[in-house]
């Protein structure tokens, strides 16, 4: 992809007007990432490089010149086509190129290609299954699906990708949609709960019905348990603990993925 470098106009010279074209004056850039905004009924681009727009939106990124691969301003970037200085006054009530390029950064809309939107989807859709067969077992064998089972009850479901929502948040959307395709609950939590010995017995009572299975208990200067819970009722062992010993008490979450048995998965099993 080929850019005009910015080359002042001048009245008296047409010289400098047909050097923008020349070779000379010309900047290749690759591996280039648009990134558009339309304001007051005009569009404006900016050339990034690939990767880096979504570091930079999620504060990994915080060198400006890591991202933009020019600090102009385009119209179209594909044809190099820079904007012009009243337009991105009028529109921006600025001058600053840099400062420019960062509200179309924070406001403006990633472009990608066809191609590469496809390989996006595919892989948001298997990290939401991949974040299903950790959270859920099969209801039948008590084993976590294969990915690949997921997958298919999802095709089946017709799940489409909400660009607004996380993969993770998608995925415990999703979890009982699929209770209509497949035998699937969440997989219990395992937490450790550690709470001063005077507010123990106390705790430990308003606790019994909320705990699933109780997997190790230390009596010593404190009281500690280590147990499985439903998801659902992690919130609920929260507060109690919290309430009841005034924020000296703590819970854990140890594992809140399946526990498979280290028996190898059978891709067959678990489908309709």
């Amino acid at each position: 992809m080929t850019f005009s470098s910015h080359v002042p106009h001048s009245p008296t010279s047409r010289l400098g007007a047909e050097a923008m074209f020349t070779p000379v004056n010309q900047v290749r850039l690759t591996n280039v990432a648009i990134v558009r905004l339309k304001k007051k009924g005009k569009r404006f681009e900016i050339a990034c490089y690939k990767n880096k727009v979504v570091s930079w939106r999620n504060k990994v990124e915080k060198d400006i010149d890591e991202v933009l691969q020019t600090h102009s301003v385009f119209t179209n970037v594909s044809k190099g086509t820079l904007a012009k200085t009243k337009d991105l006054e009028k529109c921006f009530d600025s001058k600053d190129n840099t400062e420019i390029c960062k509200i179309i950064l924070e406001k403006g809309q990633l472009q990608v290609s066809q191609k590469e939107r496809k390989v996006e989807s595919a892989n948001k859709l298997r990290d939401i299954a991949t974040i299903v067969a950790e959270k859920c077992i099969n209801t039948d064998n008590n084993l976590p699906f294969p990915v690949s089972i997921i997958q298919q009850a999802m095709k089946d479901l017709k799940f489409s990708l909400k660009p607004n929502r996380s993969t993770k948040q998608q995925a415990l959307e999703l979890i009982p949609e699929l209770r209509k395709e497949l035998p699937i609950a969440r997989a219990q939590m395992r937490i450790t709960v550690v709470v001063p010995e005077k507010q123990a017995k106390e705790v430990k009572s308003k606790l019994k019905a909320l705990v699933g299975t109780v997997e190790r208990e230390e009596w010593d200067f404190d009281y500690e348990m280590v147990a499985r819970i439903d998801p659902g009722a992690y919130r609920g062992i929260e507060e109690i603990v919290s309430k009841e010993t005034r924020g000296k008490g703590t819970v854990e979450i140890l594992d809140c993925k399946v526990q498979d048995s280290g028996k190898p998965i059978d891709e067959n099993k678990g489908s309709k």
